[in-house]
């Protein structure tokens, strides 16, 4: 199957929380950082998730914002430490690239940001990625 989703980061389960309709899942990246995952439990049972499954953490790139340090204070529970390593702009929106450990992530943002954060290509910011915003494929 392809998926327009640009970020498929592999890793693996460290934990499922389960709660009565959904759960959280701890993911630890292959390029050692964690993240959040909040699904249904019902998706958790389906895809057979526990702790060692090797999955795929999948996320839109318009749900991953963009800050130029760690922010405290937020309800945001993944925070992804990068570099920019390229940034597109058209009339209104950016892509940008984002070097991870392990891989890569690409945020859609808007032109403004870009020009506010003063994001240039080797920048270093902080990808910012609600657990809900984050699905789970079984690898």
């Amino acid at each position: 199957m392809s998926l327009s989703i640009r970020n498929q980061i592999p890793g693996t389960v460290t934990s499922v929380t389960p709660g009565e309709v959904m759960a959280t899942v701890k993911v630890r990246l292959d390029g050692g950082q964690d993240i959040t995952a909040a699904i249904t439990l019902e998706a958790v049972k389906e895809l057979g998730l526990a702790e060692g499954s090797a999955v795929r953490a999948l996320v839109k790139s318009t749900e991953i914002s963009l800050a130029t340090a760690a922010v405290k204070g937020l309800s945001i529970r993944n925070q992804l430490p990068g570099t920019v390593s390229d940034i597109a702009t058209g009339g209104a929106m950016a892509s940008v690239k984002v070097t991870i450990p392990g891989g890569e992530l690409t945020s859609a943002i808007t032109k403004d940001a870009v020009t506010d954060l003063g994001l240039t290509t080797g920048s270093s910011v902080v990808a910012l990625i609600k657990s809900t915003e984050v699905s789970l494929a079984a690898v």
